[in-house]
């Protein structure tokens, strides 16, 4: 189901135990061949397919797009929530649908900025809402639920990047007019810097172009196969959710 679509009233009448997915992303650079909505046009693809499976199984929320992407203000056209602002927005959107009186409360992210602020604030708002037993606040990202696996070897990465082969493959799938010049791009490594610490960074610090990865693996086939896979991933977590037992830590 999708909030935009509902009167209050169809609301009211909703079970308290439907999951409610609030899906938060970002609008920032991403490097010279993708567009700066990347980021949201792809979770916002993954919802779509995603609520097209479970239909009256979960409530989901319109996109958020603007996210915390500071680190790539280097860059034209990157908007970005001050962290703390940020943290703030999604407070107050886990609190609305908690005072609507619904239970099961899941921010579905796809910006790996937003990795952090989320985890944060679930983690602040439980501690908030200590007495309650019956809350489940999680924070999870549309690429970590699932992977692409063998036989389909012909992916140069194992792991998300930036405007990388994983972004560009999707973005050839759902708007494919919207990408540049992606077969000469050169490879950005990712790097392992201070494996065993979390290092303050910006995007310059890592890419002149504002990419990570390899774009130039990219392809439709690839971008298909990922979508699927995570919409299987994202389908399955929530199902977790919906069965959910209501109290137990599992």
């Amino acid at each position: 189901m999708k909030l935009a679509e509902l009167k209050w009233p169809d609301v009211e009448a909703l079970s308290k135990d439907t999951p409610i997915i609030i899906p938060i992303a970002a609008h920032e650079q991403h490097g010279v061949h993708l567009p700066l909505h990347t980021d949201s046009l792809l979770l916002g693809e993954i919802v779509r397919r995603t609520e097209e499976h479970l239909g009256n199984d979960a409530l989901f929320a319109p996109l958020t797009w603007l996210g915390n992407s500071h680190h790539h203000r280097d860059f034209p056209g990157t908007l970005s929530a001050d962290p703390r602002v940020y943290l703030d927005l999604l407070n107050g959107l886990l609190e609305d649908f908690i005072q609507h009186g619904f239970k099961r409360l899941v921010l579905l992210n796809g910006h790996g900025g937003n990795m952090v602020p989320g985890s944060q604030v679930v983690y602040e708002l439980r501690q908030k809402l200590r007495k309650r037993t019956d809350l489940l606040l999680l924070s999870t990202t549309y690429w970590e639920n699932s992977q692409p696996a063998p036989p389909h070897d012909g992916f140069v990465q194992r792991q998300m990047g930036h405007a990388c082969e994983w972004e560009t493959s999707m973005m050839l799938v759902i708007q494919p007019e919207l990408v540049g010049e992606y077969q000469s791009a050169r490879d950005v490594p990712f790097g392992e810097s201070f494996p065993t610490a979390t290092r303050g960074w910006t995007m310059t610090d890592r890419s002149e172009p504002g990419h990570i990865g390899t774009p130039s693996a990219a392809s439709a086939e690839k971008g298909e196969l990922l979508l699927s896979c995570f919409t299987s991933g994202v389908c399955e977590f929530l199902e977790q959710v919906r069965n959910w037992d209501g109290q137990s830590w599992e």
